[in-house]
């Protein structure tokens, strides 16, 4: 069976950028991950990441190195995080967890993708539902 993950922008800055400690995890995630299934990224995540990589030529072709699909953001998904946003901003959120991350989440929520990221407690408050692959449940 075969199981897709939508990538979250934090692993693949990870493994674009300047190198850090998570590095190793996120490279090692990714083809994990991609041993399994398939590989995604959305809108969200392309813009996320167009600030460091020089042309979108060149994103393209680091997404096809690694097999990285590019897939649209379903509707269903965007009125998701519409909704989760707001019960997020009721219940006191910051404004510095904005609304993109939850595209991301409603993203994979939606779709039935599993998630790859290092801020699984972002997620996990509000896509309880969300499978989610990251340092604390892969180490």
């Amino acid at each position: 069976m075969s199981i897709s993950t939508l990538i979250d922008t934090n692993v693949l800055i990870d493994v674009w950028g300047p190198g850090g400690a998570s590095t190793e995890w996120s490279a090692d995630a990714i083809a994990s991950c991609r041993s399994e299934g398939a590989l995604v990224v959305n809108q969200i995540v392309w813009a996320e990441l167009a600030p460091l990589i020089a042309t979108e030529a060149q994103l393209k072709r680091a997404t096809d190195m690694l097999e990285i699909a590019r897939e649209p953001l379903p509707w269903a998904a965007a009125f998701l995080a519409g909704v989760t946003h707001s019960r997020y901003r009721r219940a006191g959120g910051l404004r510095e967890r904005t609304l993109p991350d939850f595209f991301i989440g409603a993203h994979a929520a939606v779709a039935g993708h599993r998630l790859l990221t290092r801020d699984a407690p972002r997620y996990r408050s509000y896509f309880p539902e969300l499978e989610i692959i990251s340092p604390e449940t892969h180490p």
